[in-house]
């Protein structure tokens, strides 16, 4: 086999799902434009952050390639005439910001390459499609009974992984697509033991998994072929789209929004949960569960892209659950994706934050849905696929498929997959642990800069102020009063000894109001 005779070595270090924010630091008027300085910044850490010098015209041609998803970004509009003036610039680039702060924001707009690109221009330089069609050409070369037929441009949400439509040379009206893919940041397994489990997968039975064809990886990357499906994946369904459209086009604005019939949501749930539970009971780890990963084959529902944990690749859903410290393990990840999903499948879109509040009017669902997706449920921990299976919305589900699942997974292979999901778990831990620590400063910081705190501490300064001139009033009449008793201990008494000095006169003595006051109540205790 001669797929990529000399690949470069290792995985890929970088987490593309970790989030960027950008902050416009300043701006700067040459002759002809205005250059803004922006600070861009990789998930919570300050020291994992850049500069970039973007002009009013990169903003631009960035809006019009991001106009494919049909959003309504907020740029603010072009100005010929006066656009050097300081009030202009100063107006525009809080518009700009606002445009940043928009797109940053967006779950599929911040993970697309055009943004990556525009944030991050060192790490996305290279061009992807270019590198994959190198990498399939090679593969080709000692496989000459496929054929490419087109490829499928930008279908998919991963910067790093490409998509070919494919045939074979003896049976040209059948279709199938390639998908190429680098390995990501938590490819853990060795390369001997990566490519026998992806070279496994096409073995793999079961009713509700997709079919792999062909499958191979080598110290980099990995190709697998399998059947093409003109009817789509589950959120082609939803989002009545076209699969072969860009992920951009057909997700980001749907045109109608409407969610799945009762039935469908019962059946299609009840039959993604059971093959979560068989590939939990095999120790195969998942965590890639999202409808645009779920295929359509009648009424049947088959999971996709199974090779995705072995290669490393982070989830979709990573900047969501990386939020919350009791959605550590794979099988939690799972069951939090599947409340995406159903709440998809639902309401016909993603919810809008995480955790959801409150949901629309859907009782059937709404007891899954809040097992999951609630404050509560994010804070004490998923439930089981298993008590999933036992709730009344999918318990009473017939499943009439009676093919019998088959995945032979050898002993030495398991205890790898095992051990390669203990360190995907644990790099997942030590992320939250991060972001959890972050939050509670950024919190403390807030509280303590807010104006109820300002307004708290200067009351107790002007309290401890006031304490301080009352201790100091109490300090000078004590000593007025010692002076006193000392000069009056040295001289006999008027009435006893009529030779004694008169007394010393009192003229000339300033009282201040402190040395009559009495010692306030709360200095004696």
């Amino acid at each position: 086999m001669a797929f990529m005779e000399k690949p470069p070595a290792g995985k890929v270090l970088l987490d593309d799902t970790v989030p960027l924010t950008a902050q416009i630091e300043a701006s700067q008027s040459l002759h002809s434009h205005t250059e803004y300085i922006i600070r861009v910044q990789r998930g919570v850490s300050t020291e994992n952050s850049w500069q970039i010098v973007r002009r009013y015209s990169d903003f631009d041609l960035l809006n019009n390639s991001l106009q494919i998803s049909t959003l309504s970004l907020p740029l603010p509009p072009k100005k010929l005439i006066g656009n050097m003036e300081r009030e202009f610039i100063a107006e525009r680039q809080k518009g700009l910001q606002a445009y940043l702060d928009v797109i940053t924001a967006h779950h599929i707009l911040s993970n697309c390459e055009l943004v990556k690109k525009f944030l991050d221009p060192n790490s996305y330089s290279v061009n992807y499609t270019e590198i994959a069609l190198q990498h399939v050409s090679m593969f080709f070369r000692s496989e000459p009974k496929w054929e490419v037929v087109e490829p499928l441009k930008d279908i998919g949400w991963r910067i790093r992984k490409k998509y070919f439509l494919m045939k074979i040379k003896n049976q040209p009206k059948e279709r199938l697509v390639l998908s190429w893919a680098d390995l990501g940041p938590d490819k853990y397994l060795s390369d001997r033991d990566l490519q026998y489990a992806v070279k496994l997968l096409s073995s793999c039975s079961h009713p509700y998994i997709y079919k792999i064809t062909f499958a191979i990886a080598n110290e980099s990357s990995a190709l697998v072929i399998r059947p093409f499906s003109e009817k789509g994946t589950l959120k082609d369904l939803i989002y009545k789209a076209k699969p072969k459209d860009p992920f951009l086009k057909k997700y980001c604005n749907p045109k109608k929004i409407q969610g799945l019939e009762l039935q469908q949501i019962k059946t299609y749930g009840r039959q993604i949960l059971e093959v979560l539970k068989f590939l939990h009971e095999k120790g195969f780890p998942y965590g890639h569960l999202h409808s645009a990963n779920v295929m359509l084959d009648g009424d049947t529902c088959k999971l996709l892209d199974l090779e995705n944990s072995l290669l490393g690749l982070p989830s979709f859903y990573r900047s969501y659950f990386s939020q919350f410290r009791k959605i550590n393990t794979l099988e939690g990840v799972d069951v939090h994706c599947f409340g995406h999903l159903l709440y998809e499948m639902t309401y016909g879109r993603p919810p809008d934050t995480i955790p959801v509040e409150s949901f629309p009017p859907a009782p059937s669902v709404f007891v899954v849905l809040e097992s999951i997706l609630t404050c509560e449920a994010l804070k004490n921990g998923m439930p089981t696929v298993s008590r999933l299976l036992q709730m009344p919305l999918f318990s009473d589900v017939l499943l009439t498929n009676s093919e019998k699942p088959q995945f032979k997974i050898p002993t030495k292979l398991k205890e790898a997959l095992k051990i390669s999901k203990e360190c995907i778990e644990k790099r997942l831990t030590e992320e939250q642990k991060l972001i959890h620590q972050h939050r509670r400063l950024t919190r403390a910081q807030s509280h303590h800069g807010s104006e109820e705190e300002k307004k708290k501490r200067k009351i107790l300064a002007r309290k401890k102020s006031k304490r301080s001139a009352n201790e100091s009033g109490e300090e000078h009449s004590a000593k007025y009063s010692n002076s006193n008793n000392s000069a009056g201990s040295g001289a006999s008494s008027p009435l006893t000894s009529p030779s004694s000095p008169t007394p010393p006169s009192t003229a000339g003595i300033k009282f201040t109001a402190s040395d009559l006051l009495p010692i306030p109540f709360n200095t004696l205790f």
